[in-house]
Parts: C-alpha cells; structure tokens; sequence
C-alpha cells in the first residue's frame, strides 16, 4: 500500500512538473530566447507591423483615456480583458469594440495559472470567454494568462476554446511604481522590432496605484517611434501571426 502511494504521489508530481514546464517561457531573462524559439507564442508577426496590446482592463477610470489617446493617434489595439473586471462595466468593453478594438482574454481572475488545476484553469477561460463575446458580440481569438505565465492545462485549454495563446516580445514594465513615460518608452523600444508585439496596461488592478499613467504618457511617442521606422501599429489580429 506504501509503495502505491508512493508511487502514485510520484505520478502526480510528474504531472504538475509537466504542467509548469510552460511556465519557463515567462522567467525575464529567457525572454529573448523565448522569441527566438518560440515566436509564435511570442506573437511574432509581420516584420512591417507591430502589434500594441494593454492588458488588465477594461476600468473605468483609466480604459477610456487610452481610447482617447489611440483614437487621437489613429491606431488601433488588442485589449485583454479580465472578466471580474468586465463584469463590473460591461459597456466599457462595448465602446472599446466600436471604436474598433481587438478584444482577447487575459482570464476571469488575475492569478498565476501554476496555483490552479485543469478543471479551474478551463473554467476560468471560459467563463471569461463566454463573458466577452456575450457581452460584445465578440468571439475572443486571443489568449493572454496572467503574468505571461503558460501551463500546459492553460495552452490546451485555450486552443480547445478556439484561442490562440499570445505573450510578448516587448513590454514597458509599466506596472511599477517607479515607472514614468521616459521609462516605459525606453524599455519597450530598447529591444522592439518589426513584427514585435509590446505589452502595457490600461488598468492598475494588479499594478502600483496609477501606474497606467506611465503608459498613457509612453504612448504617443511609440506610436511615432513606430511610424518613423515604417512598422504599421495595430492589433493582433492584423499582425499576420503564422498558423499555429
């Protein structure tokens, strides 16, 4: 009896390490080699086109001044949504589709998917899925979990529910309270190229107190970083992301 536990506390150990082995894609210091290798789950696109995504939202408070901004410079984004955070304003997330934006799914909650299972991680997808497509008339084709941080249950779960998981090859570290637009401009230009796809976000659910104001500052000036180099902006469904 001993030996079978053992063994079967060894199988399920063996399972969660295959689970997390995703989760390595998102360590800082392996995100190079993560474009490099894996430029799909990157979002490595057209080499004339950059995709510009804010994930965390849609608040009240903060989403719109990034509509405004965005409508001002004329481009257009994905936005991934939470859906404890839709719930709260659903027709703030019928105004970011009519004003032309992409809308994908960062999950219902924002927690690590290596603290959930395979029955949790699916249901939060779709409950998060079923939320904003019911709410915007808009299938969700994106995937974004939280942290960037991937499992296995979290990729196969999103493919099952007709998703396609997308991380990041630039990001502003907006979310820190330290961050200022000079710093976020700087970090997300310091390694883009044609065909990158930059993370910022629109919401500081999860961020320093009104961190977002780094990035809404940051942004006109990528926006014309981006259109100096020739490098059409948008969202990720035009980015021409290889099929997976």
């Amino acid at each position: 009896m001993r030996a079978f536990a053992r063994a079967a506390a060894a199988a399920a150990g063996g399972l969660a390490a295959l689970n997390a082995v995703p989760a390595l894609t998102s360590i800082q210091p392996l995100e190079p080699l993560r474009t490099r290798l894996l430029p799909r789950l990157a979002g490595v696109g057209d080499s004339d086109h950059v995709a510009l995504t804010f994930d965390d939202g849609p608040d009240a408070f903060s989403t719109p001044r990034f509509l405004d901004a965005l409508d001002k410079a004329g481009v257009k984004a994905t936005f991934f949504l939470l859906g404890f955070m839709l719930e709260k304003d659903p027709g703030l997330a019928r105004e970011i589709v009519a004003r032309g934006h992409e809308v994908g799914v960062h999950g219902w909650l924002h927690r690590p998917m290596l603290l959930r299972g395979p029955l949790t991680t699916r249901d939060d997808l779709t409950r998060a899925r079923d939320l904003i497509a019911g709410t915007t008339g808009r299938l969700p084709r994106h995937y974004r979990p939280p942290y960037g941080i991937a499992t296995a249950s979290a990729l196969c779960a999103a493919r099952d529910l007709g998703m396609r998981p997308v991380l990041w090859t630039s990001w502003g570290q907006d979310w820190r309270a330290a961050a200022t637009p000079d710093s976020v401009f700087d970090t997300v230009t310091g390694n883009l190229r044609g065909g990158g796809t930059i993370l910022l976000h629109d919401c500081d659910c999860t961020s320093a107190p009104a961190a977002w104001r780094s990035a809404l500052g940051a942004l006109p000036r990528l926006v014309e970083h981006c259109r100096d180099r020739g490098w059409r902006l948008g969202p990720i469904a035009e980015h021409g992301l290889r099929p997976a």
